[in-house]
């Protein structure tokens, strides 16, 4: 008897996610109105993690143990290559879904004819108090979110929240076709660039602008604190999918700012690294070659920066140099930026 193929497939990657994982699972099992299963892919998690997936008796639930650590885009890419579903579901082991989300979803889809779903989330700081991230007049009014649209809301610096924190829904079978997977060389930002990939594909991306993704945050948080090496696998990542994919003029125009903002981002993680070593001269060199990184400094680093540079107030560092040189002239004075 040929097997019922299930509406969607919850794609969950897991690594230590003992104390989360259970609440992302029963959340996907709840769904109403379709026919689920759910791929946890535990990414050799070094605590209970796997023995809590295993415990499942719903036959619904499946686990994928890796023999070595993938990370989260590897992970992932063995839930896709196991996945049957019409539908593919990407649920962080630490996040939760409502019971109508993938239903309602899919009817977007197929209303709009799209490929792609994302809709709103609903973001729960470590103090509980949940906030909603995207206005829902705003989200009614995009209809459906363009490659230009999500590229330029994915420039540093600009914004708390951007269209990258979406949890997207994606037809199967457009992935398939297109051979979509993520970037295991990504230890962040893989799913940015997988959606960015898809409507690059020509993937049409209808918006849902009820919320229906909780995304927990955590203390210590890979996706909250930026290190150096993250953003230099940022840059490769998306030098290569300049290769692979031909832009229109709109995105590019909105890659060129992104790509800008994270070379600022990686002169603002050197330039604090340098002033915590208490580097003046590398610090110094930093600030010159790209001001816009000073600009992103926390007022009380930005202090401390003004601190170290009394002594040689004959240079200007926050700035490109003036015609003329002279002592008295001030810097341009950092600011306190979100980010």
């Amino acid at each position: 008897m040929e097997q019922h193929r299930p509406d969607a497939t919850f794609i969950v990657a897991a690594f230590k996610a003992a104390e989360t994982i259970e609440r992302a699972i029963d959340s996907a099992l709840a769904q109403t109105g379709v026919s689920v299963e759910v791929v946890v892919i535990d990414d050799c998690s070094p605590d209970d993690t796997a023995e809590i997936v295993d415990a499942y008796t719903d036959p619904r639930v499946r686990l994928i143990r890796l023999d070595k650590n993938r990370g989260p885009g590897g992970a992932r890419n063995a839930g896709l290559a196991a996945a049957g579903g019409d539908w593919i579901v990407i649920l962080d082991s630490d996040d939760a879904v409502s019971p109508d989300r993938t239903a309602r979803m899919i009817a977007r889809a197929k209303a709009a004819k799209a490929q792609i779903v994302v809709d709103n989330v609903d973001v729960v700081p470590l103090d509980g108090q949940i906030k909603r991230m995207f206005q829902e007049a705003q989200l009614s009014a995009l209809e459906t979110l363009t490659l230009p649209a999500f590229i330029g809301s994915n420039v540093l610096f600009q914004a708390e929240h951007n269209y990258g924190y979406m949890k997207p829904i994606f037809e199967r079978r457009f992935i398939e076709e297109h051979g979509l997977r993520f970037d295991e060389s990504l230890p962040i930002g893989e799913d940015y660039l997988l959606l960015a990939s898809a409507l690059a594909k020509g993937g049409r991306c209808a918006v849902e602008p009820i919320a229906g993704y909780t995304y927990y945050i955590r203390s210590g948080s890979i996706s909250r604190v930026l290190k150096l090496h993250q953003v230099d696998a940022m840059l490769a990542a998306d030098a290569t999918f300049l290769r692979n994919h031909r832009l229109d003029e709109a995105s590019m125009l909105a890659q060129d700012r992104r790509h800008r903002s994270i070379e600022d981002a990686r002169s603002f993680i050197i330039l604090v690294d340098q002033i915590k070593a208490g580097s003046l001269s590398g610090a110094v060199k930093t600030a010159w070659r790209n001001p816009a990184a000073v600009r992103h400094l926390r007022m009380p680093i930005a202090v401390r920066l003004r601190r170290l540079m009394a002594p040689f107030t004959a240079i200007r560092p926050f700035g490109p140099p003036p015609k003329t040189m002279n002592r008295t002239t001030p810097g341009n004075s950092p600011h306190k930026n979100k980010g």
